[in-house]
């Protein structure tokens, strides 16, 4: 994985808990999670697109007469 061992692992991890403090950490954690599952989702589901008419801007036009 990338080169990274288990003691670098460690490093990171103990360096995150200094810098961001336990209790934060989780927050961190979900927010991340929901971000990557935020990009996958367009990736894996087609494009909706709308091309019907709205029923409003149908009604208000009138034919122009020349």
């Amino acid at each position: 994985m990338f080169g990274i061992g288990m003691p670098e692992l460690i490093v990171i991890l103990i360096i995150a808990i200094l810098v961001f403090g336990a209790t934060r950490l989780p927050e961190i954690g979900s927010g991340v999670g929901k971000a990557i599952r935020n990009f996958k989702k367009p990736i894996k589901d087609p494009p909706e697109i709308d091309v019907t008419p709205k029923e409003k801007e149908a009604e208000g036009k009138k034919p122009k007469k020349k």
